[in-house]
Protein backbone atom coordinates (compact mmCIF):
# COMPACT_ATOMS: atom_id res chain seq x y z
CA UNK A 1 0.00 0.00 0.00
CA UNK A 2 1.22 3.20 -1.14
CA UNK A 3 1.86 6.41 1.54
CA UNK A 4 -0.91 8.23 -0.25
CA UNK A 5 -3.23 5.18 0.45
CA UNK A 6 -2.27 4.76 3.70
CA UNK A 7 -3.06 8.01 4.43
CA UNK A 8 -6.36 8.41 2.88
CA UNK A 9 -7.54 4.88 4.80
CA UNK A 10 -6.27 6.73 7.84
CA UNK A 11 -7.91 9.50 7.46
CA UNK A 12 -11.46 7.83 6.45
CA UNK A 13 -11.04 5.20 9.91
CA UNK A 14 -10.36 8.57 11.86
CA UNK A 15 -13.39 10.03 10.41
CA UNK A 16 -15.64 6.62 10.93
CA UNK A 17 -14.83 6.80 14.52
CA UNK A 18 -15.16 10.78 14.96
CA UNK A 19 -18.42 10.30 13.19
CA UNK A 20 -19.40 7.35 15.77
CA UNK A 21 -18.00 9.64 18.60
CA UNK A 22 -20.26 12.33 17.48
CA UNK A 23 -22.92 9.89 17.41
CA UNK A 24 -22.90 8.74 21.07
CA UNK A 25 -22.20 11.64 22.70
CA UNK A 26 -25.44 13.26 20.72
CA UNK A 27 -27.19 10.50 22.26
CA UNK A 28 -26.45 10.67 25.44
CA UNK A 29 -26.88 14.27 25.15
CA UNK A 30 -30.30 14.45 24.62
CA UNK A 31 -31.24 11.45 26.99
CA UNK A 32 -29.65 13.73 29.70
CA UNK A 33 -31.52 16.54 28.08
CA UNK A 34 -35.18 14.61 28.39
CA UNK A 35 -34.76 12.06 31.25
CA UNK A 36 -36.11 14.61 34.07
CA UNK A 37 -39.52 15.40 31.95
CA UNK A 38 -40.66 11.71 33.26
CA UNK A 39 -38.69 11.19 36.11
CA UNK A 40 -40.14 14.38 37.68
CA UNK A 41 -43.52 13.54 36.66
CA UNK A 42 -43.54 10.00 38.70
CA UNK A 43 -41.90 11.80 41.77
CA UNK A 44 -44.51 14.99 41.93
CA UNK A 45 -46.31 13.01 44.89
CA UNK A 46 -43.07 12.19 46.82
CA UNK A 47 -42.11 15.74 46.05
CA UNK A 48 -46.00 17.12 47.47
CA UNK A 49 -45.25 15.67 50.64
CA UNK A 50 -41.66 16.42 51.23
CA UNK A 51 -42.94 20.00 51.27
CA UNK A 52 -46.61 20.08 51.27
CA UNK A 53 -46.84 21.49 48.16
CA UNK A 54 -50.04 23.05 46.13
CA UNK A 55 -51.02 22.13 42.64
CA UNK A 56 -49.60 25.55 41.82
CA UNK A 57 -46.19 24.87 42.88
CA UNK A 58 -46.16 21.86 41.40
CA UNK A 59 -47.32 22.88 38.32
CA UNK A 60 -44.36 25.46 38.33
CA UNK A 61 -41.79 22.53 39.55
CA UNK A 62 -42.84 21.18 35.80
CA UNK A 63 -42.82 23.70 33.93
CA UNK A 64 -39.53 25.59 35.27
CA UNK A 65 -37.98 22.86 33.35
CA UNK A 66 -39.56 23.10 30.01
CA UNK A 67 -39.46 27.11 29.91
CA UNK A 68 -36.29 28.05 29.31
CA UNK A 69 -36.41 24.86 26.42
CA UNK A 70 -39.10 26.87 24.86
CA UNK A 71 -37.79 30.68 25.14
CA UNK A 72 -33.86 29.49 24.80
CA UNK A 73 -34.19 26.72 22.10
CA UNK A 74 -33.86 29.24 18.98
CA UNK A 75 -31.00 31.07 20.36
CA UNK A 76 -28.75 28.40 21.31
CA UNK A 77 -29.01 27.13 18.31
CA UNK A 78 -27.73 30.33 16.79
CA UNK A 79 -24.71 30.36 19.06
CA UNK A 80 -24.14 27.35 18.13
CA UNK A 81 -23.66 28.33 14.90
CA UNK A 82 -21.94 31.54 15.58
CA UNK A 83 -19.42 29.89 18.46
CA UNK A 84 -19.38 26.70 17.63
CA UNK A 85 -21.55 23.91 18.38
CA UNK A 86 -19.15 21.77 19.96
CA UNK A 87 -19.11 24.57 23.07
CA UNK A 88 -22.77 24.83 22.98
CA UNK A 89 -22.97 21.19 23.54
CA UNK A 90 -20.44 21.95 26.38
CA UNK A 91 -22.47 24.36 28.14
CA UNK A 92 -25.54 22.12 27.98
CA UNK A 93 -24.23 19.03 30.20
CA UNK A 94 -22.60 21.92 32.27
CA UNK A 95 -25.64 23.63 32.91
CA UNK A 96 -27.68 20.13 33.39
CA UNK A 97 -25.21 18.97 36.00
CA UNK A 98 -25.41 22.45 37.72
CA UNK A 99 -29.31 21.94 37.64
CA UNK A 100 -29.16 18.21 39.07
CA UNK A 101 -26.77 19.33 41.53
CA UNK A 102 -29.08 21.79 42.87
CA UNK A 103 -32.15 20.03 42.70
CA UNK A 104 -30.39 17.37 44.69
CA UNK A 105 -30.00 19.35 47.44
CA UNK A 106 -32.90 21.39 47.34
CA UNK A 107 -34.65 21.82 51.12
CA UNK A 108 -37.42 23.94 49.18
CA UNK A 109 -39.77 24.16 46.31
CA UNK A 110 -37.69 27.65 45.59
CA UNK A 111 -34.43 25.86 45.22
CA UNK A 112 -36.30 22.80 43.21
CA UNK A 113 -37.17 25.04 40.59
CA UNK A 114 -33.74 26.92 40.44
CA UNK A 115 -32.72 23.45 40.00
CA UNK A 116 -35.13 22.32 37.22
CA UNK A 117 -34.57 26.08 35.55
CA UNK A 118 -30.66 25.41 35.34
CA UNK A 119 -31.37 22.02 33.66
CA UNK A 120 -33.95 23.08 31.31
CA UNK A 121 -31.60 25.82 30.08
CA UNK A 122 -28.90 22.77 29.63
CA UNK A 123 -31.86 21.40 27.45
CA UNK A 124 -32.37 23.57 25.52
CA UNK A 125 -28.56 24.13 24.43
CA UNK A 126 -28.21 20.45 23.89
CA UNK A 127 -31.18 19.74 21.91
CA UNK A 128 -30.41 22.02 18.64
CA UNK A 129 -26.58 21.66 19.35
CA UNK A 130 -26.73 17.24 19.25
CA UNK A 131 -28.53 17.56 15.83
CA UNK A 132 -26.33 20.06 14.52
CA UNK A 133 -22.78 18.33 15.51
CA UNK A 134 -24.44 14.88 13.54
CA UNK A 135 -25.37 17.14 10.42
CA UNK A 136 -21.55 18.60 10.34
CA UNK A 137 -19.85 14.91 11.47
CA UNK A 138 -22.05 12.75 8.64
CA UNK A 139 -22.71 15.13 5.72
CA UNK A 140 -24.78 11.91 3.57
CA UNK A 141 -28.09 12.95 3.78
CA UNK A 142 -29.43 9.14 3.59
CA UNK A 143 -26.87 8.19 6.16
CA UNK A 144 -27.78 11.08 8.38
CA UNK A 145 -31.32 10.63 8.30
CA UNK A 146 -30.90 6.83 10.23
CA UNK A 147 -28.75 8.16 12.36
CA UNK A 148 -31.12 11.30 13.12
CA UNK A 149 -33.39 8.40 13.66
CA UNK A 150 -31.16 6.50 16.01
CA UNK A 151 -30.96 10.28 18.05
CA UNK A 152 -34.86 10.63 18.16
CA UNK A 153 -34.98 6.80 19.62
CA UNK A 154 -32.65 8.15 22.01
CA UNK A 155 -34.91 10.99 22.91
CA UNK A 156 -38.04 8.83 23.17
CA UNK A 157 -35.69 6.07 24.86
CA UNK A 158 -35.21 8.76 27.85
CA UNK A 159 -38.95 9.32 28.20
CA UNK A 160 -39.17 5.53 28.49
CA UNK A 161 -36.80 4.82 30.69
CA UNK A 162 -37.23 7.72 33.19
CA UNK A 163 -40.24 6.47 35.00
CA UNK A 164 -38.11 3.27 35.78
CA UNK A 165 -35.29 5.12 37.33
CA UNK A 166 -37.10 7.31 39.59
CA UNK A 167 -39.75 4.31 40.17
CA UNK A 168 -36.69 2.42 41.82
CA UNK A 169 -34.78 4.98 43.20
CA UNK A 170 -37.82 6.58 45.59
CA UNK A 171 -38.95 2.67 46.77
CA UNK A 172 -34.79 2.63 48.16
CA UNK A 173 -34.38 6.47 48.51
CA UNK A 174 -35.54 10.36 49.31
CA UNK A 175 -37.39 12.03 45.91
CA UNK A 176 -33.99 13.96 45.66
CA UNK A 177 -31.42 11.10 44.57
CA UNK A 178 -33.81 10.92 41.15
CA UNK A 179 -31.28 13.70 40.02
CA UNK A 180 -28.19 11.84 40.69
CA UNK A 181 -27.91 9.72 37.76
CA UNK A 182 -27.68 12.30 35.58
CA UNK A 183 -24.38 13.92 37.11
CA UNK A 184 -21.87 10.81 36.45
CA UNK A 185 -23.07 10.45 32.78
CA UNK A 186 -23.56 14.32 32.41
CA UNK A 187 -19.78 14.50 34.03
CA UNK A 188 -18.32 11.40 31.73
CA UNK A 189 -19.52 12.73 28.45
CA UNK A 190 -18.21 16.49 29.35
CA UNK A 191 -14.73 14.79 29.62
CA UNK A 192 -14.86 12.48 26.90
CA UNK A 193 -15.72 15.14 23.94
CA UNK A 194 -13.24 17.41 24.82
CA UNK A 195 -11.25 15.14 22.35
CA UNK A 196 -12.81 13.56 20.91
CA UNK A 197 -15.84 15.60 19.63
CA UNK A 198 -14.74 18.11 16.54
CA UNK A 199 -16.20 21.69 16.61
CA UNK A 200 -18.28 23.28 13.94
CA UNK A 201 -19.88 26.52 13.36
CA UNK A 202 -22.25 27.09 10.44
CA UNK A 203 -21.06 28.74 7.24
CA UNK A 204 -22.31 32.53 6.80
CA UNK A 205 -24.02 32.06 10.53
CA UNK A 206 -26.28 34.36 11.29
CA UNK A 207 -26.27 36.95 13.87
CA UNK A 208 -28.22 36.71 17.27
CA UNK A 209 -31.36 38.25 17.62
CA UNK A 210 -31.26 39.65 21.35
CA UNK A 211 -34.27 41.44 20.93
CA UNK A 212 -36.63 38.90 19.51
CA UNK A 213 -35.04 36.26 22.36
CA UNK A 214 -35.88 39.06 24.95
CA UNK A 215 -39.42 39.13 23.80
CA UNK A 216 -39.78 35.32 23.16
CA UNK A 217 -38.61 35.09 27.33
CA UNK A 218 -41.20 37.47 28.31
CA UNK A 219 -44.17 35.99 26.56
CA UNK A 220 -44.03 32.64 27.15
CA UNK A 221 -42.99 33.47 31.15
CA UNK A 222 -45.30 35.67 31.73
CA UNK A 223 -47.99 33.76 29.88
CA UNK A 224 -47.32 30.53 32.06
CA UNK A 225 -46.97 32.52 35.20
CA UNK A 226 -50.54 34.31 34.36
CA UNK A 227 -52.18 30.63 34.26
CA UNK A 228 -50.84 28.87 36.91
CA UNK A 229 -50.92 32.00 39.16
CA UNK A 230 -54.11 32.88 37.69
CA UNK A 231 -55.62 29.47 38.72
CA UNK A 232 -54.23 28.97 41.97
CA UNK A 233 -55.77 32.54 43.05
CA UNK A 234 -57.88 34.52 40.74
CA UNK A 235 -57.39 35.54 37.58
CA UNK A 236 -58.40 39.29 38.46
CA UNK A 237 -55.53 39.62 41.11
CA UNK A 238 -53.44 42.50 39.76
CA UNK A 239 -50.66 41.02 38.94
CA UNK A 240 -52.25 37.91 37.17
CA UNK A 241 -53.89 40.70 34.47
CA UNK A 242 -50.55 42.32 34.18
CA UNK A 243 -48.86 39.09 32.98
CA UNK A 244 -50.95 38.22 30.56
CA UNK A 245 -51.40 41.56 29.42
CA UNK A 246 -47.63 41.72 29.54
CA UNK A 247 -47.57 38.40 27.94
CA UNK A 248 -49.71 39.60 24.80
CA UNK A 249 -47.58 42.51 23.80
CA UNK A 250 -44.35 40.92 24.58
CA UNK A 251 -45.56 38.66 21.50
CA UNK A 252 -46.69 41.69 19.22
CA UNK A 253 -43.21 42.85 20.18
CA UNK A 254 -41.68 39.40 18.63
CA UNK A 255 -43.86 39.65 15.62
CA UNK A 256 -42.98 43.32 15.16
CA UNK A 257 -38.90 42.46 15.96
CA UNK A 258 -38.62 39.74 14.07
CA UNK A 259 -40.59 41.27 10.79
CA UNK A 260 -37.54 43.83 10.80
CA UNK A 261 -34.84 42.18 11.90
CA UNK A 262 -31.65 41.05 8.99
CA UNK A 263 -31.34 37.91 11.08
CA UNK A 264 -34.91 36.82 12.73
CA UNK A 265 -34.76 34.01 15.85
CA UNK A 266 -37.78 32.45 13.65
CA UNK A 267 -38.17 34.65 10.64
CA UNK A 268 -42.22 35.28 9.90
CA UNK A 269 -41.66 33.78 5.97
CA UNK A 270 -42.10 30.43 7.56
CA UNK A 271 -45.89 31.44 8.44
CA UNK A 272 -46.79 31.65 4.92
CA UNK A 273 -46.32 27.96 4.85
CA UNK A 274 -50.33 26.98 5.74
CA UNK A 275 -48.18 23.56 6.22
CA UNK A 276 -45.87 24.73 8.81
CA UNK A 277 -48.21 26.48 11.06
CA UNK A 278 -50.06 23.54 10.69
CA UNK A 279 -47.37 21.62 11.94
CA UNK A 280 -46.34 24.51 14.47
CA UNK A 281 -50.23 24.43 16.15
CA UNK A 282 -50.26 20.51 16.40
CA UNK A 283 -46.32 20.42 17.80
CA UNK A 284 -47.65 22.72 20.87
CA UNK A 285 -51.41 21.00 21.36
CA UNK A 286 -49.70 17.66 21.30
CA UNK A 287 -47.03 18.31 23.65
CA UNK A 288 -49.84 20.59 25.52
CA UNK A 289 -51.73 17.40 25.96
CA UNK A 290 -49.05 14.60 26.70
CA UNK A 291 -46.65 16.76 29.23
CA UNK A 292 -49.99 17.94 30.64
CA UNK A 293 -51.60 14.26 30.81
CA UNK A 294 -48.75 12.81 32.56
CA UNK A 295 -48.89 15.94 35.30
CA UNK A 296 -52.13 14.96 36.19
CA UNK A 297 -51.80 11.26 35.74
CA UNK A 298 -48.84 10.99 37.92
CA UNK A 299 -51.22 13.10 40.72
CA UNK A 300 -53.75 10.06 39.93
CA UNK A 301 -51.72 7.39 40.45
CA UNK A 302 -50.12 8.59 43.87
CA UNK A 303 -53.25 10.76 45.51
CA UNK A 304 -56.48 8.52 44.33
CA UNK A 305 -54.86 4.69 43.58
CA UNK A 306 -52.02 5.20 46.67
CA UNK A 307 -49.69 3.47 44.64
CA UNK A 308 -45.83 3.26 45.51
CA UNK A 309 -43.18 5.16 43.04
CA UNK A 310 -42.16 1.71 40.88
CA UNK A 311 -45.84 0.85 40.19
CA UNK A 312 -46.64 4.39 39.04
CA UNK A 313 -43.82 4.16 37.30
CA UNK A 314 -44.86 0.58 35.22
CA UNK A 315 -47.87 2.22 34.30
CA UNK A 316 -46.55 5.28 32.85
CA UNK A 317 -44.18 3.13 30.69
CA UNK A 318 -47.06 1.66 28.68
CA UNK A 319 -47.35 5.12 27.70
CA UNK A 320 -44.11 5.88 26.77
CA UNK A 321 -42.47 2.64 25.26
CA UNK A 322 -44.92 1.75 22.80
CA UNK A 323 -44.31 5.74 21.96
CA UNK A 324 -40.98 5.03 21.20
CA UNK A 325 -41.70 1.25 19.58
CA UNK A 326 -44.04 3.18 17.23
CA UNK A 327 -42.26 5.73 16.24
CA UNK A 328 -39.45 3.51 14.93
CA UNK A 329 -41.70 1.66 13.20
CA UNK A 330 -43.29 4.38 11.87
CA UNK A 331 -39.98 5.91 10.40
CA UNK A 332 -40.03 3.41 7.28
CA UNK A 333 -43.55 4.05 6.18
CA UNK A 334 -43.00 7.56 5.77
CA UNK A 335 -41.46 6.99 2.34
CA UNK A 336 -45.14 5.01 1.43
CA UNK A 337 -47.38 7.02 3.55
CA UNK A 338 -48.05 10.82 3.42
CA UNK A 339 -47.30 12.50 6.80
CA UNK A 340 -50.48 14.34 6.93
CA UNK A 341 -52.44 10.53 7.14
CA UNK A 342 -50.25 9.16 9.94
CA UNK A 343 -50.49 12.52 11.91
CA UNK A 344 -54.42 12.80 11.37
CA UNK A 345 -54.44 8.87 12.46
CA UNK A 346 -51.91 9.31 15.46
CA UNK A 347 -54.27 12.46 16.71
CA UNK A 348 -57.13 10.44 16.49
CA UNK A 349 -56.39 7.70 18.03
CA UNK A 350 -54.40 9.85 20.62
CA UNK A 351 -58.04 11.11 21.38
CA UNK A 352 -60.10 8.23 21.53
CA UNK A 353 -57.43 6.82 24.52
CA UNK A 354 -57.84 10.25 25.82
CA UNK A 355 -61.99 9.75 26.00
CA UNK A 356 -61.94 6.31 27.22
CA UNK A 357 -59.40 7.07 30.09
CA UNK A 358 -62.47 9.01 31.46
CA UNK A 359 -63.88 5.60 32.62
CA UNK A 360 -61.16 5.10 35.36
CA UNK A 361 -61.92 4.62 38.71
CA UNK A 362 -60.74 4.75 42.29
CA UNK A 363 -60.27 1.18 41.79
CA UNK A 364 -59.21 0.37 37.93
CA UNK A 365 -57.05 -2.46 37.73
CA UNK A 366 -53.79 -2.10 35.44
CA UNK A 367 -55.24 -4.41 32.99
CA UNK A 368 -58.12 -1.79 32.03
CA UNK A 369 -56.01 1.02 32.38
CA UNK A 370 -52.86 -0.74 30.27
CA UNK A 371 -54.85 -0.79 27.04
CA UNK A 372 -55.99 2.46 27.44
CA UNK A 373 -52.41 4.06 28.03
CA UNK A 374 -51.02 1.76 25.36
CA UNK A 375 -53.19 3.45 22.55
CA UNK A 376 -52.25 6.51 23.86
CA UNK A 377 -48.56 5.90 23.36
CA UNK A 378 -49.28 4.53 19.81
CA UNK A 379 -51.23 7.77 18.88
CA UNK A 380 -48.14 9.50 20.19
CA UNK A 381 -45.73 7.79 17.92
CA UNK A 382 -47.65 8.38 15.14
CA UNK A 383 -47.46 11.46 15.78
CA UNK A 384 -43.97 13.00 16.50
CA UNK A 385 -41.51 11.85 13.48
CA UNK A 386 -43.92 12.62 10.85
CA UNK A 387 -44.84 16.23 12.41
CA UNK A 388 -41.01 17.44 12.08
CA UNK A 389 -40.63 15.64 8.65
CA UNK A 390 -43.57 17.69 7.33
CA UNK A 391 -42.58 21.21 9.13
CA UNK A 392 -39.66 21.00 7.35
CA UNK A 393 -40.86 19.82 3.66
CA UNK A 394 -43.25 22.31 3.83
CA UNK A 395 -40.78 24.94 3.57
CA UNK A 396 -38.10 26.16 0.93
CA UNK A 397 -34.77 24.20 2.00
CA UNK A 398 -32.51 27.40 2.77
CA UNK A 399 -35.13 27.34 5.99
CA UNK A 400 -35.65 24.04 6.82
CA UNK A 401 -33.07 23.90 9.49
CA UNK A 402 -35.08 26.98 11.23
CA UNK A 403 -38.45 24.74 10.65
CA UNK A 404 -36.76 22.01 12.24
CA UNK A 405 -35.78 24.64 15.29
CA UNK A 406 -38.75 26.82 15.48
CA UNK A 407 -41.07 23.03 15.25
CA UNK A 408 -39.27 22.05 18.36
CA UNK A 409 -39.37 25.48 20.31
CA UNK A 410 -43.47 25.47 19.65
CA UNK A 411 -43.50 21.75 21.23
CA UNK A 412 -41.66 23.04 24.26
CA UNK A 413 -44.31 25.61 24.53
CA UNK A 414 -47.13 23.16 25.04
CA UNK A 415 -45.08 21.60 27.21
CA UNK A 416 -44.49 24.69 29.51
CA UNK A 417 -48.35 25.42 29.15
CA UNK A 418 -49.41 21.76 29.91
CA UNK A 419 -48.49 21.28 33.42
CA UNK A 420 -49.59 24.73 33.97
CA UNK A 421 -53.33 24.71 32.15
CA UNK A 422 -53.81 21.24 33.22
CA UNK A 423 -52.97 22.11 37.02
CA UNK A 424 -55.46 24.78 36.96
CA UNK A 425 -58.27 22.40 35.52
CA UNK A 426 -57.30 19.80 37.89
CA UNK A 427 -57.32 21.92 40.97
CA UNK A 428 -60.82 24.53 40.02
CA UNK A 429 -62.88 21.41 39.58
CA UNK A 430 -61.73 19.56 42.47
CA UNK A 431 -62.19 22.26 44.71
CA UNK A 432 -65.52 23.24 43.01
CA UNK A 433 -67.14 19.86 43.59
CA UNK A 434 -65.46 18.36 46.80
CA UNK A 435 -68.32 20.07 48.95
CA UNK A 436 -70.40 17.59 47.49
CA UNK A 437 -68.85 14.85 47.67
CA UNK A 438 -68.19 15.50 51.30
CA UNK A 439 -71.76 16.08 51.61
CA UNK A 440 -72.40 12.35 50.15
CA UNK A 441 -70.14 10.89 52.47
CA UNK A 442 -71.92 12.47 55.55
CA UNK A 443 -69.50 14.71 56.87
CA UNK A 444 -70.82 17.84 58.39
CA UNK A 445 -70.70 21.38 57.07
CA UNK A 446 -68.67 22.97 59.27
CA UNK A 447 -65.90 20.04 58.77
CA UNK A 448 -67.04 20.25 54.79
CA UNK A 449 -65.75 23.92 55.41
CA UNK A 450 -62.76 23.43 57.09
CA UNK A 451 -61.64 20.54 54.59
CA UNK A 452 -62.40 22.82 51.29
CA UNK A 453 -60.60 25.68 52.55
CA UNK A 454 -57.39 23.34 53.27
CA UNK A 455 -57.76 21.63 49.89
CA UNK A 456 -57.91 25.80 48.10
CA UNK A 457 -54.98 27.12 50.43
CA UNK A 458 -53.05 23.86 50.98
CA UNK A 459 -53.45 21.97 47.59
CA UNK A 460 -55.07 18.20 47.56
CA UNK A 461 -52.63 16.41 49.52
CA UNK A 462 -53.66 19.24 52.76
CA UNK A 463 -56.05 16.49 54.03
CA UNK A 464 -53.94 14.06 55.14
CA UNK A 465 -52.23 15.93 57.76
CA UNK A 466 -55.34 17.49 59.02
CA UNK A 467 -55.56 14.97 61.90
CA UNK A 468 -59.45 14.56 61.27
CA UNK A 469 -59.80 11.05 63.14
CA UNK A 470 -61.80 8.96 62.41
CA UNK A 471 -63.67 10.96 59.28
CA UNK A 472 -60.39 11.18 57.80
CA UNK A 473 -60.62 8.08 55.84
CA UNK A 474 -64.28 9.12 54.48
CA UNK A 475 -62.87 12.44 53.91
CA UNK A 476 -60.16 11.30 50.79
CA UNK A 477 -62.91 8.91 49.35
CA UNK A 478 -64.55 12.21 49.18
CA UNK A 479 -60.92 13.83 47.81
CA UNK A 480 -60.52 11.02 45.23
CA UNK A 481 -64.17 11.60 44.07
CA UNK A 482 -63.55 14.91 43.68
CA UNK A 483 -60.22 14.44 42.11
CA UNK A 484 -61.48 12.06 39.50
CA UNK A 485 -63.85 15.12 38.64
CA UNK A 486 -61.01 17.31 38.05
CA UNK A 487 -59.11 14.20 36.32
CA UNK A 488 -61.95 13.96 33.61
CA UNK A 489 -62.43 17.87 32.85
CA UNK A 490 -58.55 17.84 31.97
CA UNK A 491 -59.12 14.49 29.78
CA UNK A 492 -61.97 16.06 28.22
CA UNK A 493 -59.89 19.57 27.19
CA UNK A 494 -56.90 17.69 26.22
CA UNK A 495 -58.91 15.25 24.27
CA UNK A 496 -60.60 18.30 22.45
CA UNK A 497 -57.64 19.93 21.41
CA UNK A 498 -56.27 16.94 20.23
CA UNK A 499 -59.28 16.62 17.77
CA UNK A 500 -58.93 20.14 16.47
CA UNK A 501 -55.19 19.21 16.29
CA UNK A 502 -56.57 16.25 14.08
CA UNK A 503 -59.09 18.96 11.89
CA UNK A 504 -55.67 21.47 11.28
CA UNK A 505 -53.96 18.62 10.26
CA UNK A 506 -57.25 17.77 7.77
CA UNK A 507 -57.47 20.92 5.97
CA UNK A 508 -53.71 22.33 5.89
CA UNK A 509 -51.72 19.74 5.95
CA UNK A 510 -50.88 18.70 2.11
CA UNK A 511 -48.21 17.31 0.26
CA UNK A 512 -45.84 20.40 -1.51
CA UNK A 513 -45.42 18.87 -5.34
CA UNK A 514 -42.56 21.36 -5.92
CA UNK A 515 -40.04 22.83 -4.03
CA UNK A 516 -37.54 25.91 -4.24
CA UNK A 517 -33.96 25.20 -4.13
Amino acid sequence: MSTVQATATATTIGARQRGAATLVMACVGVFVAYMPVTTVSVSLPAIQQAFQATTAQLSWVSAAFVLPMAALILTAGVIGDVHGRKKVFQAGLVFATAGAVVALSADSTGVLLVGQALAGTGAAALLPSTLALISHAVPDPNKRGRIVGVWAASLMAALAVGPLVAGVILDHASWRWIFLPAVPVAVVTLAVSVPLLTDSRAPGARRLDWPGQFAAVLAITALVYGVIEGGANSFTQAQVVFALALSAVSLVALVLVERRSTSPMLTPELFRSAAFSATALIAMITFLGLIGFFFVLSLYFGMVQQLGALDTAYRMLVVTAVSLVTAVLVAPLMRRVPAHVLITAGLLLSAGALLSLTAVGVTTSFAALSWRLALLGLGMGMVITPMTNAAIASVPLRLAGMAAAGNNAFRQVGGALGPALMGVLLTTRTVSTLPGHLADAGIDPATTQRITGAVESGGLGAVSGMGLGPLEGRALGALSDAFLDGLFLCLAVSASLTLVGALVSVLLLRPRRTREH
